[in-house]
């Protein structure tokens, strides 16, 4: 990869990156994809290598984090309501990613129960 791009973001497929792609594009950021042909051609093989990666160039990358902070989908409540982070009150809540800190989380992910991240404050929470 090239030393003067960082991944923004990964996806699972090449459809999710191109959308987000354009609008940086739009405003005026150097974007590149990584793994995107490779993911067209299987998509089952998505996850076994990383997702589709979006890279900003280095001088743009925080003006990126910025819109794509803006324009990313949150996650809502059951009943569509927004989340609100129990720190800073944000409604920018992401699916935190899992811990598996013991054996039976390893073997049996599905049992880990699901918590949340404000993408704002970074607090973690259930």
């Amino acid at each position: 990869m090239n030393n003067n791009y960082t991944v923004l973001a990964v996806f699972e497929y090449s459809t999710e990156a191109q959308i987000v792609k354009s609008k940086l594009e739009s405003e005026h950021i150097k974007t590149m994809l990584a793994d995107e042909k490779t993911i067209d051609s299987d998509p089952l093989i998505s996850q076994a290598i990383g997702g589709v990666k979006l890279l900003v160039h280095n001088k743009d990358l925080d003006y990126a984090i910025e819109i794509y902070n803006d324009i990313r989908e949150y996650h809502k409540g059951k009943n569509g309501q927004d989340l609100h982070c129990p720190e800073c009150n944000s409604t920018r809540i992401l699916i935190a990613p899992p811990k598996r800190n013991n054996i039976f989380f390893m073997l049996f992910p599905f049992f880990e129960k699901t918590k949340y991240i404000c993408n704002n404050c970074k607090t973690v929470f259930k």
